[in-house]
């Protein structure tokens, strides 16, 4: 998912359907049902069941029994992963140098853990999440989007191992030329994710402040919104992608040490 860009994230290249959009569903047995990439907003439950109900995702304005709770919950995901407010604190380009220095830290303890576990653990998916390797190539693939082609302005820089977004279509991350069916090695991924946050990490060593505000010319992908986007723009998704997607490795491992 793109993070950064809420709900503008199902403007994509993906399969939607608004077959569902605004109807009313009464005395409707939802047990278990699951949504993924769903656009659930304007949703309103009344008199509903909701026990162990597990939400993810770009919330805004949540209201539970007549009380927001978005604020609390942005607080209590703040006081344990204060990234997040770093990120949002960056105003010059030493704030994205030291943002990557903590993004690189992060992942750093990520894979450590990662390698003390087992290769088919590595490989696991929690609750239908993606596996470990899975999120490490999504994040080569964000690296590739969001940097490669916006900010470094190359045209089709997508390594076939990258894993995009669940709501981008099959057919076109084939013409990305993405490998659907590729199994990479836990070692090549390890390789390639290393190699992507090494090219940013030297291209932010020459950053400037103004260099921020420069218009890229290309999306990160064909489907997504033809907008502009400045440079600061563009690495904020993709420091917002690696902080969220550590969020959800550190969520993962944690079950898998557990065993």
């Amino acid at each position: 998912m793109d993070a950064q860009y809420g709900p503008h994230r199902f403007s994509g290249g993906g399969e939607e359907t608004d077959a569902f959009r605004g109807q009313d569903f009464r005395v409707a047995d939802l047990r278990g049902a699951r949504f993924t990439d769903c656009d659930l907003s304007g949703i309103k439950v009344v008199d509903g069941c909701l026990v162990d109900v597990d939400i993810s995702g770009y919330v805004e304005r949540l209201v539970v029994n007549g009380i927001d709770v978005t604020e609390y919950v942005d607080a209590e995901l703040d006081r344990r992963h204060p990234e997040r407010v770093q990120l949002r604190e960056i105003r010059d380009a030493d704030g994205f140098r030291a943002m990557w220095d903590t993004v690189e830290r992060l992942w750093s303890e990520a894979i450590a853990r990662a390698e003390r576990l087992t290769e088919p653990a590595r490989r696991e998916r929690i609750d239908g999440e993606w596996s470990f390797v899975e999120t490490l190539r999504h994040l080569v693939f964000i690296t590739d989007a969001w940097f490669s082609r916006t900010v470094l302005d190359q045209e089709r820089p997508y390594h076939p191992l990258g894993v995009a977004q669940s709501w981008y279509a099959d057919k076109d991350a084939v013409a990305l030329g993405i490998d659907l069916d590729a199994a990479p090695s836990y070692a090549e991924v390890l390789s390639l994710y290393a190699d992507r946050a090494e090219l940013v990490r030297r291209t932010l060593a020459g950053l400037t402040d103004g260099d921020l505000g420069r218009e890229c010319v290309r999306t990160p992908a064909p489907g997504y919104p033809e907008e502009p986007r400045a440079v600061a723009e563009c690495l904020a998704v993709l420091m917002d992608e690696a902080i969220e997607h550590y969020r959800f490795a550190d969520r993962d491992l944690a079950v898998l040490e557990a065993r």
